[in-house]
């Protein structure tokens, strides 16, 4: 059957044609280079109150657009996807993503400062929409918006507990919220971080947390920060070690151009990273790579085998959040969700994957 013919195969073709024209153009330079967060409309000046959202899902038909009847990915198997839209201004820019244990509720932020939360409705296993959802601008310790102080480029997310950690590109700054205890209106305290975060580019520092908890020795209570483009002499990624019993610098082994815009604790102890990959030659791509945890410490140089690889023949976009949970029945589920950048031409995703342990 013809391209023109085949349903699934005009659907690709014009999923390819909207990235190729993306990166060509000018819309493509602001994907690049994040130079979008440079014209960023005026904030608040004032708290809101949180708001309830509509948010409408799409389903995604399959991962893999030239077979969307596969559900087998490298490591990964899976479960559905959904696009979303929503006529609430506010949202989009979705830049971290934290599922709770029962695969339903979650928090998650934009990369404008606010707070996204609200409960994955399922068909069976695969996700089928959004339900409960609230916006609310994060809280200052002043309790106005980050955002007056143009603390607005959040990037990351981490949870011990009831204590949210968000990382604060730009500003190289991480924040405590007591979440557990105020929600949404939790009011965000600066933390110390190590001075050579300071120097990270700036729109390529914090873009990762990850808090270990306790009984993961050697690094429990320690949170894991990583850079998006802060490279060491060698090219690798850098990280820090923040609290814990042995704070320190290390660094994750690049290729292939990717950089790391998330990363999450699997329930084995194992660390998993989410990468993308943006580029005019080589074009769009997304990778999962597994990290043992035990590998991690002060001046280690770390590298770990790959999950799941997919460019522009599968369903993906800016990929930027990645979450993981462990079902009652034992699976282990991976949820990633995309950043639009709050562009025409790109996509909020949620996607969900079975993590296939052989």
């Amino acid at each position: 059957m013809s391209a023109a013919a085949d349903p699934a195969s005009g659907r690709f073709a014009r999923f390819r044609t909207r990235w190729k024209w993306l990166a060509a153009g000018a819309a493509g330079a602001l994907l690049l280079f994040g130079l979008h967060a440079l014209a960023a409309p005026e904030r608040p000046r004032v708290a809101e109150a949180p708001v309830k959202v509509e948010i409408r899902a799409r389903p995604t038909e399959g991962f893999e657009a030239r077979d969307p009847t596969r559900r087998r990915f490298g490591q990964l198997e899976f479960r559905g996807g959904i696009e979303l839209t929503s006529p609430y201004k506010e949202f989009g820019g979705i830049s971290a993503i934290r599922v709770r244990p029962d695969g339903a509720q979650f928090l998650g932020l934009t990369d404008q400062s606010r707070w996204l939360r609200g409960r994955i409705v399922y068909d069976g296993v695969r996700p089928t929409g959004i339900a409960d959802a609230e916006m609310a601008p994060i809280l200052g310790p002043d309790g106005k918006p980050l955002a007056t102080r143009r603390w607005y480029d959040t990037e990351s997310l981490a949870e011990d507990g009831g204590t949210a950690y968000v990382g604060i590109e730009r500003v190289h700054q991480i924040v405590r919220l007591d979440y557990g205890k105020n929600g949404l209106l939790a009011r965000a305290q600066p933390i110390p971080v190590p001075p050579e975060l300071k120097q990270w580019p700036s729109n390529g520092s914090i873009e990762t947390l990850v808090f270990v908890p306790r009984g993961r020795e050697p690094l429990a209570g320690t949170l894991i920060a990583i850079a998006e483009r802060a490279f060491d002499d060698a090219g690798n990624i850098q990280g820090f070690l923040i609290g814990g019993r042995s704070p320190g610098g290390f660094a994750i082994k690049r290729s292939d151009e990717f950089e790391i815009s998330d990363g999450a604790l699997l329930p084995s102890g194992d660390l998993v990273i989410l990468e993308r990959r943006y580029s005019l030659l080589r074009g769009v791509a997304m990778r999962i790579r597994r990290i043992p945890l035990a590998g991690i410490r002060p001046g280690a140089l770390v590298d770990g085998t790959v999950v799941v690889y997919a460019d522009l023949g599968y369903q993906i976009d800016n990929m930027e959040g990645m979450s993981a949970h462990r079902t009652a029945s034992g699976e282990t589920v991976l949820t990633l969700v995309s950043d639009d950048n709050f562009s025409a031409v790109q996509r909020t995703i949620l996607l969900q994957f079975t993590l296939v342990e052989e």
